[in-house]
């Protein structure tokens, strides 16, 4: 859904409620509290609002109990515009930007942001094991070394690059036309060990062909599953063999940390990490908005 669609839909509150109660409850209202279907309109409370009451817990309750937006106070009119406006940016949208385009303050606009890549993140369907032709890599997220200036961010050494570099870890894995796994990673994670266990834990081992580089962590794999690997040093496409699709995924990643956030804290960078790997697996949706709202509100 596109701005102007989403303006035209949703030009109430009230309009928006209604949406997201079809959305959740297909016109069969349920407590949140203790699954009772007997429930009604609560007799106080304005039409923006509209208020249930249970009959059983006695409990009342409004749409939002429960997800992404419970205990808001902002409009989920302007709800539905940073979403819809976060899921339109192939790679991502600052805080600053959409705080300009929406007229809501920016430490609002951000906490938002985090609250739905928060919802994001825990949409990864991690009983579904990537099969088939499967690509794994690892990159390295963070600033480049400044010119004239090629130390580190602690200045006691010179900056590196790839392995052995002061930047944030990330290790992932891609189906060929399918989903994508990827996850900042902790110490021990890109050691042959940890590889294994990334692998056991996102990629099936029966029918699945793992394409890697020549990155010696990778070769205890070939005991679990299948495994070709693509030697860099000489090319990087032989027929099938190669690691195009997760080096492209790779460049969305970064060119959201160059191009719109600049930098973002390791805390924070699973949350990030969450939105890119949230919007690839979604990339073929055509109403990607509405399937978002359906799964942020548990429908």
């Amino acid at each position: 859904m596109n701005v102007l669609e989403l303006f035209q839909t949703f030009q109430t509150q009230e309009q928006a409620v209604d949406y997201l109660e079809q959305v959740r409850w297909h016109g069969r209202p349920v407590c949140p509290y203790c699954r009772s279907e007997k429930v009604g309109r609560h007799v106080s409370g304005d039409r923006a609002s509209q208020r249930w009451q249970c009959h059983e817990c006695t409990r009342a309750f409004a749409v939002t109990v429960g997800t992404l937006f419970h205990g808001t106070h902002m409009p989920l009119q302007k709800w539905f515009l940073v979403l819809a406006l976060m899921l339109n940016a192939k790679k991502s949208a600052s805080a600053y930007q959409i705080a300009r385009d929406t007229g809501i303050r920016r430490p609002t606009v951000w906490s938002m942001m985090q609250r739905i890549r928060t919802a994001m993140a825990a949409d990864a369907d991690e009983s579904r094991l990537l099969y088939g032709i499967v690509e794994a890599d690892e990159t390295y997220v963070g600033g480049k070394p400044r010119k004239g200036n090629n130390r580190d961010e602690d200045g006691d050494k010179p900056a590196k690059r790839g392995r052995g570099t002061s930047k944030v870890p990330v290790i992932g894995a891609v189906e060929r036309g399918g989903r994508v796994v990827a996850r900042v990673a902790e110490p021990g994670d890109l050691s042959a060990k940890g590889i294994s266990r990334f692998m056991k834990r996102f990629v099936d081992p029966a029918g699945t062909v793992l394409i890697t580089d020549e990155y010696a962590g990778y070769n205890r794999i070939a005991e679990t599953m299948l495994h070709s690997v693509i030697k860099h040093a000489r090319c990087y496409v032989e027929g099938e063999v190669h690691t195009n699709t997760i080096e492209g995924f790779w460049a969305s990643v970064k060119r959201a940390w160059y191009g719109s956030h600049h930098h973002y804290s390791r805390k924070y960078m699973p949350l990030y990490i969450a939105e890119a790997c949230y919007k690839y697996n979604r990339r073929k949706e055509k109403c990607s908005f509405g399937n978002s709202v359906a799964m942020f509100v548990g429908a």
